[in-house]
């Protein structure tokens, strides 16, 4: 497997007990995130909070990071990531945040160090448009959103 040297700096001494993004299993595509709130942080129902991460990464060019949401979160809580997938590209030097949403009816905590998000770092292909007079047509053709049905 191949492994990426990238560089990641904590944005203050305060984030030292949080720990940094890592993989949970030896399989895992995405590496924990974790909450470097100060206090507990209360996500009211329907509401959306933004919740440091305590880092900036400096990701080499080619390449992006996503944060997705965590299956464990969403399943028993109903928290997920209100742009999800975030995206932290090459050139940004700015702390990593999450904006959680509160999809459920009750108010949800998150406490410092609490595995929040999933990150994942990935190539970024460079797209240069070639535009034609018309696109080769496939059996979907125009068919969108549930065309094929439920089955």
């Amino acid at each position: 497997m191949e492994r990426l040297k990238v560089k990641i700096y904590r944005i203050d001494s305060s984030t030292d007990d949080v720990s940094l993004p890592g993989y949970a299993t030896e399989g895992s595509a995405g590496m924990d995130v974790r909450a470097a709130v100060p206090t507990d942080v209360v996500i009211e129902p329907g509401t959306s909070k933004v919740i440091p991460a305590g880092f900036i990464i400096e990701l080499p060019h080619g390449y992006e990071a996503q944060i997705r949401p965590r299956s464990g979160l969403a399943a028993k809580h109903s928290i997920g990531i209100l742009n999800a997938p975030g995206t932290i590209d090459s050139d940004y030097r700015g702390e990593v945040k999450i904006i959680l949403m509160n999809f459920s009816d009750h108010p949800f905590t998150v406490r410092r160090g609490e595995r929040i998000a999933q990150m994942v770092v990935a190539p970024v292909t460079r797209v240069e448009w070639n535009v034609v007079d018309a696109v080769n047509d496939t059996g979907r053709g125009a068919g969108g959103f549930g065309h094929t049905g439920s089955e």
